[in-house]
């Protein structure tokens, strides 16, 4: 059965597998063990330590919001962009989903703080892949990562104009 985590459900403390996002709690162990094997350093880093995570006031004038997923996985970001003078000063994530989610989502927030509006537009999600060395199975993870930073982008340029 496919369900949602939150970031905080990390290493078995809930009955939710990691590794498949399924609820079969006789393998959470064994699902946490394939994940571990299977992902790369970087993968298992943002997934065990997750940055930026968290949330701004969305009613601010400066806050760029995104809510995005895929239904198919059950994969849910926001993300919330604070940008000033045309700057991403800050960013924050919340994720459901498996560990490539969570890490698309950790390592995104790194990677545009500092950045123009311009220049995270740019980014694309080979750029998260290729840094998270994600399997072919979880790119689509990576793809919404790009969509929540253009989303919360949009966003915000909506809030400016009004």
């Amino acid at each position: 059965m496919k369900s949602k985590i939150l970031y905080n459900f990390f290493k078995g403390k809930s009955s939710i597998c990691l590794y498949t996002n399924c609820l079969n709690e006789n393998n959470v162990n064994k699902c946490y063990y394939n994940l571990v094997r299977n992902y790369s350093d970087n993968v298992k880093d943002h997934f065990n330590k997750p940055r930026n995570v968290g949330s701004f006031d969305k009613n601010e004038k400066n806050i760029g919001t995104s809510i995005v997923g895929k239904a198919s996985c059950g994969d849910v970001i926001k993300l919330q962009l604070k940008i000033e003078n045309d700057v991403i000063k800050d960013a924050r994530f919340m994720a459901f989903g498996c560990g490539s989610a969570i890490a698309s989502s950790s390592y995104a927030t790194e990677l545009i703080k500092g950045k123009t509006i311009d220049e995270a537009l740019k980014i694309k999600n080979n750029d998260i892949a290729s840094h998270l060395s994600l399997p072919p199975v979880k790119i689509h993870c990576s793809l919404l990562a790009e969509d929540a930073i253009k989303h919360a982008i949009k966003n915000y340029r909506e809030k400016v104009l009004t």
